[in-house]
């Protein structure tokens, strides 16, 4: 059932006898497959493009994080043993 939905659907895009462009010239048919999956291409390309951008940007993001809160907690520490040497002298 899979099979043969997968084959009529493949037919109906891929064999220039079934699909629309059926009525052009072979020549122009071709012409337009070829733009057309230079079309589907590079949207497939900008749609996995956008995920990986999107992975490194969450890690950058992630790692600007890391380093402000480490700073904060380097500058807390430093502003607690401040304290408690101002008030041991």
């Amino acid at each position: 059932m899979l099979e043969g939905t997968i084959k009529t659907a493949w037919g109906a895009v891929m064999d220039e006898s079934k699909n629309p462009l059926r009525s052009f010239p072979l020549m122009t048919a071709h012409m337009m497959m070829q733009i057309l999956a230079w079309m589907w291409s590079v949207i497939f390309a900008m749609a996995l493009g956008s995920y990986l951008v999107f992975g490194v940007t969450v890690v950058g993001h992630a790692l600007i994080l890391a380093g402000v809160f480490g700073t904060l907690a380097v500058f807390q520490r430093a502003e607690r043993q401040s304290a408690g040497a101002s008030a041991e002298t």
